[in-house]
């Protein structure tokens, strides 16, 4: 037998139901203590950069992202922690974290 949450969760749509986990994740954080956010921060620094590294290759082309601006290149060279893209004739080591796919 469900109890009412769970049918009510079931009977919402794909986007209703994202709405709600966002929200609930949301509200979640903000209980949160200063030394919580900071490893919370650091698992999705992870994540994003394990991510970026299963989905990206040797000439992919990226976004370089960085706090005010996005500039395009290409990966030419894939190193553990850091890829090397090309931007404007020049080379740079990139942080896989900093990246996004176009």
């Amino acid at each position: 037998m469900l109890d009412s949450y769970s049918s009510l969760v079931l009977n919402l749509g794909v986007r209703e139901r994202k709405k709600m986990i966002k929200q609930s994740l949301l509200k979640e954080i903000k209980g949160l203590e200063l030394d919580e956010l900071m490893l919370l921060q650091q698992y999705i620094t992870d994540t994003r950069a394990d991510k970026g590294r299963n989905t990206m290759s040797v000439g992919s082309k990226v976004y370089v992202v960085q706090k005010t601006k996005k500039t395009a290149g290409v990966i030419t060279k894939m190193n553990p922690k850091k890829a090397l893209v090309e931007m404007s004739g020049m080379i740079y080591r990139v942080p896989y974290s900093m990246l996004e796919l176009i």
